[in-house]
């Protein structure tokens, strides 16, 4: 089980053979008793879309979603560091290049909207590559 992500959530809806479960992302810190007085933590709620068409869950089930922690990493490199790295060398591009620095920064930026735009077209397969389960919990 050192593998695997747990997070608890509850369907919020079914539908179209899949099942959209509302989880809370917390920071590391959000579950302190000072977290009123310092302000740094926070926690966001999530949709979380997840095929199934077993027709073991319903509305307002408790769940616990599962998924690999290969799936985390590959998300972070898919989210974070090769979009960071293409930044990065497109400046480096433009420097040697001698661009000036706001030419080189603006390319920077730029090369992200093809980045995410191949992201956003290869959503289904992607779909397909991180896969969660569910786990009926007992609350």
């Amino acid at each position: 089980m050192k593998n695997t992500i747990h997070h608890r959530g509850v369907i919020e809806k079914i539908a179209d053979h899949s099942i959209y479960v509302k989880i809370v992302q917390q920071s590391a810190c959000a579950g302190c008793h000072a977290k009123s007085m310092c302000m740094a933590a926070d926690s966001k709620e999530k949709i979380v879309e997840i095929p199934d068409s077993s027709g073991l869950y319903h509305v307002d089930d408790a769940v616990l979603v599962c998924g690999q922690s290969s799936m985390g990493m590959q998300a972070v490199l898919l989210a974070f560091v090769l979009p960071l790295l293409l930044v990065v060398i497109a400046i480096i591009f433009g420097t040697y290049n001698r661009w000036s620095e706001g030419i080189s920064a603006l390319a920077g930026l730029l090369i992200l909207l093809p980045y995410y735009g191949v992201l956003y077209l290869l959503r289904d397969k992607l779909k397909k590559r991180f896969i969660f389960t569910l786990k009926k919990t007992e609350n």
